[in-house]
């Protein structure tokens, strides 16, 4: 689920950066907009230094880089993992019994798939077909 871009992002910030977690890059013609998160949260500090370590990211491209906010992307196993119990919306890339989106209750997540309980039942769905994803306000 994730782009060459964050790849880049996560390995630049691993060392140089590591309590950074990115939750996603997202890349729109030639301007990132980069979730991040960090145990003690995230600060305007943590933004700027993250902004600063991926100087060659920011040679080809605006940079934005952002807190999660309460409607935290969701983009890898360990994500739906820890909000299982919690509202997201799921949209995925092909039709799932005639929906391309849903929302619901996070059941279930295995390393290959999401399991939620949306208005239309319960629906299992690989990561590799969700094209976006996100907690929902209760």
């Amino acid at each position: 689920m994730t782009s060459s871009i964050q790849d880049q992002v996560e390995a630049t910030l691993a060392s140089a950066e590591p309590d950074v977690e990115v939750l996603l890059a997202e890349v729109s013609g030639s301007h990132i907009r980069l979730f991040v998160d960090h145990p003690d949260g995230v600060t305007l500090t943590i933004c700027e230094r993250v902004t600063h370590a991926l100087a060659d990211i920011r040679e080809q491209y605006a940079l934005e880089v952002s807190s999660p906010g309460r409607d935290r992307p969701l983009t890898k196993p360990q994500h739906f993992r820890r909000f299982l119990g919690r509202r997201a919306k799921v949209r995925t890339r092909e039709q799932h019994d005639g929906h391309k989106s849903f929302t619901g209750e996070l059941v279930g997540a295995s390393d290959d798939a999401v399991t939620i309980a949306a208005d239309t039942g319960i629906i299992a769905i690989p990561y590799v077909d969700i094209h976006r994803s996100n907690l929902v306000e209760e």
